[in-house]
């Protein structure tokens, strides 16, 4: 069953709320350590919404960059660059050129 953003919202909020406690750090630290405001840090974690600045400053602070790798893992492989090599490897085929019907030959 697919999640709602509201719920995403609380689960992700609750994972911050866990892993600050799990750490024994308080609400005012780490939004200090964060460079966000205590409201917004608690907005995050009641899932009350929150801007996405937040949430990275905020993971950053708890030295849980890894959450934002498996969120946006680095690609090897650009697609674009995929698209373009396969065109290269493919010739091009010219459109036929369409011809105007020639006058002096009608019966």
């Amino acid at each position: 069953m697919a999640r709602t953003t509201d719920e995403w919202e609380a689960q992700i909020g609750a994972q911050v709320r866990e892993e600050r406690l799990r750490r024994g750090i308080d609400q005012a630290s780490l939004a200090t350590a964060a460079n966000v405001s205590t409201q917004s840090l608690s907005g995050l974690e009641n899932g009350a919404g929150s801007r996405l600045a937040t949430l990275i400053k905020v993971v950053r602070a708890l030295g849980r960059e890894a959450w934002l790798e498996d969120l946006a893992p680095l690609t090897e492989v650009s697609p674009l660059a995929m698209l373009r090599d396969r065109d290269r490897a493919t010739p091009r085929r010219r459109a036929p050129r369409r011809r105007p019907p020639i006058e002096g030959n009608l019966p």
